[in-house]
């Protein structure tokens, strides 16, 4: 629910975590400026500086103070584009809340064509791209990591993407999830199955890079995996039980042989490859354990998502009722 301080509710809130796209923030908000009055849609626009690049808030600020839908907030540190994300929609006054990258990959002209796509009984849109603009090695990579999700965590939306219209009502429900390390769409895959989809067109990123080196890209995948799935834990324990039992037939072999004669010599690289094996998944086992231990600590914890040490002045900035609830 709205804090009573807060101004009143406006159609769209569109809320892009920034990192390294600050080049584009301008053409990014003209595009969506003229988008909006199509639509005849009131709106606000809010940038969360997630500390990606020195430049980023100075761009933030320039447009704050050019144009009175648009509100900053300058993060303390990078705690990442979920947590970002998440920042800006507790802080959003709109009926419907849209999440998009800052870097023009996402269209500002689908936004009405996934609003209309909404519902107070589909409360969640995917903008869902055909083709994509990657190279081939990241589609690739994508789709596979995709396939395995699906996989170990049935429930998540397939067609998850970080371009979402997000029905406020259940965008706020995300303040109650308590992780350190947030993932928007599990969170949302876990409170609701009514999602739908619209077809966009993927824009070419003109500038800046990717935040999302392989180096991050494996360790959002092992956090999905642990925080969402107990898949790992299944794969340790169904491992663990299928070598016990192999090392288990091995011993009943090697008994065998020494006393039916076959087996004079066990052989002591044998014996070690079977000790070092084992030792190995143990240690991977403890592994997977401790990565779950850990998500366990930081919820004891209570870190917040994010912290806010920045915002832009103005009428459309305003205090927020959950700013550091994590």
């Amino acid at each position: 629910m709205f804090h009573p301080s807060m101004p009143p509710e406006i159609d769209v809130t569109v809320v892009v975590p920034v990192f390294g796209g600050s080049d584009a923030l301008a053409e990014l908000h003209q595009r969506l400026a003229a988008s909006m009055t199509k639509a005849g849609l009131s709106w606000e626009l809010i940038l969360v500086d997630d500390r990606g690049r020195p430049q980023s808030w100075p761009a933030i600020r320039s447009l704050a103070n050019n144009f009175q839908e648009v509100i900053g907030l300058r993060l303390s540190r990078n705690f990442g584009q979920h947590a970002a994300t998440i920042c800006g929609i507790e802080h959003a006054r709109g009926r419907w809340i849209i999440t998009m990258d800052d870097d023009l990959e996402h269209p500002p002209e689908a936004i009405a064509s996934m609003l209309e796509a909404g519902s107070d009984e589909t409360p969640l849109v995917y903008g869902l791209f055909p083709q994509r603009t990657h190279t081939g090695v990241r589609n690739l990579s994508s789709e596979l990591m995709r396939w395995t999700l699906k996989r170990a965590f049935p429930e998540l939306n397939e067609h998850y993407s970080s371009f979402r219209a997000i029905h406020a009502p259940l965008a706020r429900q995300l303040t109650g999830f308590r992780l350190a390390r947030p993932y928007i769409d599990g969170m949302l895959s876990w409170m609701t199955s009514s999602a739908t989809t619209v077809e966009v067109t993927h824009g070419e990123r003109r500038h800046g890079e990717s935040a999302y080196t392989w180096r991050k890209l494996i360790s959002h995948a092992v956090n999905i995996f642990v925080t969402f799935s107990h898949l790992p834990l299944r794969i340790a324990s169904y491992g663990g039980a299928a070598i016990a039992a192999i090392s288990f037939l091995y011993m009943m072999y090697v008994v065998y042989g020494y006393f039916s004669g076959h087996i004079t010599n066990p052989g002591y690289t044998s014996l070690m490859s079977v000790i070092l094996f084992a030792c190995g998944i143990q240690l991977l086992i403890l592994g997977v354990l401790g990565e779950y231990l850990g998500r366990l600590m930081g919820a004891t914890y209570r870190k917040p998502v994010y912290i806010v040490d920045g915002r832009t002045p103005g009428p459309g900035n305003h205090t927020n009722w959950a700013e550091h609830e994590s």
